[in-house]
């Protein structure tokens, strides 16, 4: 595990993350700007995404030091029953806010679009998928989740691509909840079926 992402502690959190603002206590103490450099700012008990390990809630901004590598300033975030460590302010580790409802919108329609088809080559369709996911954005985990299950109702996945369809469809249905305001299981049947609904309308203008 990598000094700039460590989790410390192990701690009970919500599994729905429509709870998460008020799971934790208010942290007293603490000043937070909204914009320092131009970076990003996050508030204690505000739902976020990891691009790795997906929603979580920040607990606190921190001075840490991991190791040989000098202090500097990390978020705290709650994820699971975990905690990791994010720096502040630092390219790269893709720390970013739930995804609006008023953006759900154009995401069902991106969930019904048309599938791209991926890569014949084993090697090749998961190094593909690898560098989209690394994008860490709602619409990258759509498209990669649409095109993963239009493969599948083609021919059996192999097993890299099939866990990786499980782990993008609970990460991106646990911000849909987050973002819309549903228990992960409604928002779970409300992805399955826009990707149900997409592939039939292309399926039968296809023939």
């Amino acid at each position: 595990m990598k000094a700039t992402e460590w989790p410390v502690s192990r701690r009970a959190t919500p599994s729905d993350p429509r709870v998460g603002l008020a799971a934790f206590e208010p942290l007293a103490g603490i000043r937070w700007v909204e914009s320092r450099g131009g970076r990003v700012e996050f508030k204690p008990d505000e739902l976020v995404v990891h691009p790795r390990y997906g929603i979580g809630c920040v607990v606190r901004l921190a001075q840490r030091q991991f190791g040989s590598n000098r202090a500097q300033e990390y978020y705290e975030i709650a994820i699971g029953s975990g905690t990791i460590w994010v720096p502040a302010g630092v390219p790269g580790h893709g720390l970013r806010r739930v995804t609006s409802r008023t953006d759900l919108n154009r995401y069902r329609k991106l969930l019904r679009s048309q599938a791209v088809p991926l890569a014949t080559d084993s090697k090749q369709r998961k190094t593909d998928l690898a560098e989209r996911m690394k994008q860490g954005t709602f619409e990258s985990r759509c498209e990669v989740l649409r095109d993963l299950c239009a493969q599948r109702s083609i021919k059996p996945l192999d097993e890299n691509s099939g866990a990786l369809l499980r782990k993008v469809r609970e990460m991106l249905c646990a911000e849909w909840a987050a973002a819309e305001g549903l228990s992960p299981e409604d928002a779970a049947g409300e992805v399955d079926a826009l990707l149900l609904e997409g592939r039939e309308i292309h399926s039968s203008s296809a023939t």
